[in-house]
């Protein structure tokens, strides 16, 4: 159908491809468990691969790790030292699409070393595909990405028992892992930091290398009744809460515009809810209301030039980008954020507590940091860390200080009162990165999913003032300095 729809009307064809919707998902398991093998799959049955690499693929046996014609998964592999060893090490992004739907697959590295780059695929996933090996069934690393995808707030979660032609095409086999799963993920739902969260899990028995249930249904287990694994991407119904229109209204401010003394906007991507030409608003952090004179489309600044008329909307809501006038002229910057008078309000406060995962080389400090909410940019500094969270079990770890890879549930101070939500209300306004002042580095993501209990606010010192408390220390002893950790 595509292929007529090309030969005949190419701009029609591209233009129906425009308005697919978008599916991203990430892929995760254990080593070996097939994940780039099932996503090389994809793309070869898909028709995505030239043929020219197919060529090449077909040639390259040095790399290959099977007796098949291709070995799908070097389509993914890209680097030469995965292609060595077998495994991924890097975030590996691909594309494809089918009559439906849009895709964008993150495969992401099984190793407990690379947890950083499995948190940093699964940020912008709506569902998740967890592999396992039919041969090993549940294991240790089934459970470490169970509970970050899940503490990530992916609520939608696709079970794939691969490699069912290594035993036989058994139904008993694929029963048990089911019954495995489903029992671990009834314990892993009481050790998040979320009071509401039922996520969809399905599974789907399959054999990335054969072909068994990727594309069509597989002879070798009539016994499955289900969709197979594309037919359930094209048709599964995304729990998306960053695109929902129910929950109450934000619309953090990224940007100015001002193209004359006659048009003063406010520009940024709805973060959340629902707003109306005439509703009534709250900017924060000033609380001062006003009401929405106009909702505006995008401008082209060509067409901004020519032409002052702009085209107006009624209404928006997530993901629109659109510019909001206001009726009245007040004082609103990038960073603040607008929300809806009469519905919940956003928190306002100078400290919450988070779930940190902690991404740099080097360990946490007891340092000014920037921190990074929506468009909102402020300093920050970690004044406490509650404990820290065991990925493979999910206990609670006593902790001084944070290394790399490591979650854990922390107290952030800030230098000034900031507007939030919680994560699992509203991802967008509810997650953030650290930035280290001095390299520049994104050193942390979080996931706010308290508010602080323990309310005293600490001072943050400056860099200046911890080394001159460190000076004084070590050279005149005799003055009884106290270190600076303890003056709180």
């Amino acid at each position: 159908m595509n292929a007529e729809l090309i030969k005949d009307n190419i701009l029609d064809y591209l233009k129906r491809h425009e308005e697919k919707e978008l599916l991203r998902f990430i892929a995760c398991g254990s080593v070996d468990d097939g994940k780039s093998t099932l996503i090389g799959r994809l793309l070869y049955e898909t028709k995505m691969i030239f043929k020219d690499h197919l060529l090449a693929l077909k040639a390259e046996k040095k790399y290959k790790r099977t007796d098949e014609e291709i070995d799908f998964s070097l389509l993914v592999d890209g680097l030469q030292a995965e292609r060595e060893q077998g495994i991924t090490i890097d975030v590996a992004y691909r594309y494809f699409s089918s009559e439906k739907r849009k895709f964008i697959i993150a495969d992401t590295p099984g190793h407990e070393q690379y947890t950083r780059n499995m948190v940093t695929g699964a940020s912008t996933s709506d569902l998740a595909v967890i592999l396992i090996d039919a041969r090993n069934g549940v294991l240790t690393q089934t459970k470490r990405h169970s509970f970050l995808i899940c503490l990530l707030g992916i609520r939608n979660i696709l079970v794939a028992v691969n490699k069912m032609d290594l035993v036989n095409y058994s139904e008993e086999v694929f029963k048990k892992i089911v019954k495995d799963y489903e029992m671990i993920f009834k314990q892993l739902k009481f050790s998040l930091p979320f009071k509401h969260f039922e996520p969809e899990v399905d599974f789907i028995p399959i054999s990335a290398l054969k072909g068994d249930n990727v594309v069509e249904r597989s002879q070798n287990m009539p016994w499955y009744k289900g969709k197979v694994f594309l037919e359930y991407l094209n048709t599964v119904k995304v729990i998306n809460t960053g695109l929902r229109r129910d929950i109450d209204f934000r619309f953090p401010v990224q940007y100015i515009n001002r193209p004359n003394q006659e048009f003063r906007g406010y520009c940024g991507n709805v973060a959340g809810g629902l707003v109306k030409e005439g509703d009534n608003i709250i900017v924060y952090p000033s609380k001062m209301k006003t009401r929405i004179k106009s909702i505006v489309k995008p401008i082209n600044p060509v067409d901004s030039k020519k032409d002052k008329k702009h085209s107006k909307l009624t209404r928006a809501y997530p993901p629109m980008a659109v510019t909001l006038l206001l009726e009245k002229d007040i004082d609103v910057s990038r960073g603040d954020l607008i929300a809806k008078e009469g519905e919940k309000q956003p928190k306002f406060n100078d400290s919450f507590e988070a779930m940190l995962v902690w991404m740099d080389e080097e360990p946490l400090k007891n340092r000014e940091y920037i921190i990074k909410l929506y468009t909102k940019e402020t300093t920050a500094i970690v004044s406490r860390i509650l404990f820290k969270k065991d990925v493979n079990t999910w206990e609670k770890i006593e902790a001084k200080t944070l290394e790399l890879n490591d979650i854990a549930r922390v107290q952030i101070d800030l230098v000034e009162e900031v507007a939030f939500d919680l994560y699992e209300e509203n991802k967008s306004t509810g997650s953030f990165i650290l930035i280290d002042k001095l390299t520049n580095n994104t050193v942390a993501a979080g996931m706010i999913v308290g508010e602080s209990t323990k309310r005293k606010k600490r001072r943050i010192y400056t860099e200046s003032e911890i080394a001159l408390n460190k000076f004084i220390r070590e050279h005149y002893p005799e003055w009884g300095c106290k270190p600076i950790e303890e003056l709180d």
